[in-house]
């Protein structure tokens, strides 16, 4: 029987190589476009490289992938010497190859090296060098991975937002019974604009002010506003090291924020 969890359903594959173990369960959801494939690796095997490789009927002369606080393209062919020494990109949670009005996008929760020859994506498994360490990857290994068909382009797609959902899953936790009464919903800092992320909510690092960090991630020119679940006196813009640049004007609880292409803003509240 296929396992069964909540909105989807998958098929278990089990297979043998060599001397090590590879099961995958791939999952279908009832309600989500993407396909999930949750891998258990018991790898015992030296100096081979293990890809997952999936060749798309998409055709494009450059694929996406993401970096911190945005992505770079690079081009899916070997025309020139430098095109054929970059074989490799170092990505982080997702990449994507799109034509016009149509794509596909590649999501993982921890593996980092991507590469695309003509419509073939491909995501870096395993490793397994002797040097520096004489057992580099061998053991057990758990990990997702995902593909995302998709209309338009990766802005169109949602990848970016479905790329931290698989990587940050809602989680659901039961409370006993308490004084007061929960409101329906609360957000501690939200924003409308679904080409702003906000990455990063923590206290700061020489007060009890409150420091949030945001970048746009989608290429492109932004006037957001950040709504919060409570009062604040004032809020500020800061450098990466939260020392205050200057003043933002405050509405409320929301504060607006201009951002430029990729730019990354961190604003600091206080009580």
């Amino acid at each position: 029987m296929p396992p069964f969890d909540g909105d989807r359903a998958g098929v278990r594959v089990s297979r043998s190589y060599l001397a090590s173990e590879i099961v995958q369960t791939i999952y279908l959801y009832n309600t989500l476009e993407r396909i999930d494939i949750e891998t258990e690796i018991d790898w015992n095997e030296e100096h081979q490289l293990v890809k997952a490789a999936f060749p798309l009927d998409v055709h494009a002369s450059a694929a996406t992938y993401e970096i911190q606080f945005g992505n770079i393209q690079r081009p899916t062919h070997a025309n020139t010497s430098w095109d054929e020494a970059r074989f490799e990109v170092s990505g982080h949670k997702w990449a994507d190859i799109s034509e016009n009005g149509y794509g596909v996008s590649l999501l993982n929760d921890c593996k980092y090296g991507f590469s695309t020859e003509g419509s073939i994506l491909k995501l870096t498994l395993l490793k397994c060098a002797t040097y520096p360490n004489p057992h580099a990857d061998k053991g057990r290994h758990s990990f997702t991975y995902s593909l995302l068909p998709h209309g338009g382009d990766y802005r169109e797609a949602g990848t970016v937002r479905e790329a931290y959902s698989l990587n940050q899953p809602l989680e659901c936790r039961k409370l006993s019974a308490k004084q007061g009464k929960l409101p329906e919903s609360f957000s501690l800092v939200s924003c409308g604009c679904e080409n702003v992320v906000i990455d990063t909510v923590k206290k700061a690092d020489d007060s009890d002010d409150l420091v949030i960090r945001l970048y746009e991630s989608f290429d492109r020119r932004t006037n957001a506003v950040l709504n919060f679940g409570f009062d604040f006196e004032k809020a500020v813009l800061c450098d990466m090291m939260e020392r205050e640049i200057a003043p933002l004007q405050k509405q409320g609880r929301s504060v607006p924020v201009s951002l430029h292409n990729f730019e990354v803003a961190t604003l600091k509240l206080m009580k």
